[in-house]
């Protein structure tokens, strides 16, 4: 071996040496960091929505098409300075996507042509065992006590290990500074905006929640969406998914989304 080689070979293990106790030395920290993180991230007020497991029931079938969805979108986006980066490093929070892409693991080949060929929102699903929580090294994603799964923008390091866990592809990753591509002054200067190299996605509005506000693509819709408290029989998301039928994206997985379709 010659000299050179034995260099690049010590050089290569001490780089691996130092990320590997660096990365151990964060989960450590990130373990004790979670409940200073999920207890007070959003202060809330006597206004605040409170539950027990926040869960979203969208009624596709008061949707004639993706026009209609367009007004959720944009208050989705605007409420949380999402930009709008041309090419294929946009960002999303709530998107739209064809059935097969949405549902990928329905067996029905006999479902009727208006479900199969309409386009669907997709957002975060907030799931009750949620695989991008527990790959995160730094808990950016944390989950909160109502079920909702947040992220501390400043503890992401851009790693991207949760975009690789999460199955639904709710994650975007900014390869740009997103604040060049917003207008000044921001659409919402109370919503933080976010730097390049870091991860984001829908939060279920947890902002709003916390001052008594319904989130925003709900709020939009005018009824369309029902927001509510899966945990409670009387909520209107129960009494919607008690009266009709519904699917969620990969169930199959178990991680138990909280977002549900009327179809």
């Amino acid at each position: 071996m010659n000299r050179s080689r034995r260099s690049f070979l010590k050089v290569a293990g001490l780089s691996a040496f130092a990320l590997s106790s660096g990365m151990a030395a964060l989960t450590g920290l990130a373990g004790t960091a979670q409940a200073q993180i999920a207890p007070g991230r959003y202060v809330r007020n006597e206004k605040s929505l409170t539950a027990k497991r926040w869960a979203m029931v969208i009624d596709t079938r008061q949707f004639r098409g993706p026009q209609d969805y367009e007004p959720l979108i944009e208050a989705c986006h605007t409420a949380h300075n999402v930009p709008h980066i041309p090419g294929n490093q946009n960002i999303k929070w709530l998107w739209l996507d064809s059935y097969p892409h949405a549902f990928p693991d329905d067996m029905n080949a006999h479902i009727n042509d208006r479900t199969r060929q309409a386009s669907y929102p997709l957002l975060c699903n907030h799931c009750s065992n949620p695989p991008c929580v527990r790959v995160c090294p730094t808990q950016a994603t944390y989950k909160m006590e109502d079920g909702i799964v947040a992220m501390d923008y400043h503890r992401c390091i851009g790693c991207r290990f949760c975009m690789a866990g999460c199955p639904y592809g709710a994650r975007s990753f900014n390869f740009k500074d997103p604040r060049q591509f917003l207008p000044d002054p921001v659409p919402n200067p109370a919503f933080p905006t976010r730097m390049i190299g870091v991860v984001e996605k829908c939060n279920f509005c947890v902002e709003r929640l916390a001052e008594g506000k319904m989130p925003a693509c709900v709020e939009a819709s005018r009824g369309k969406l029902l927001f509510g408290d899966l945990e409670d029989a009387n909520s209107t998301v129960r009494q919607a998914l008690a009266a009709n039928y519904s699917i969620r994206r990969k169930p199959n997985l178990g991680t138990q989304p909280g977002v549900y379709y009327l179809i």
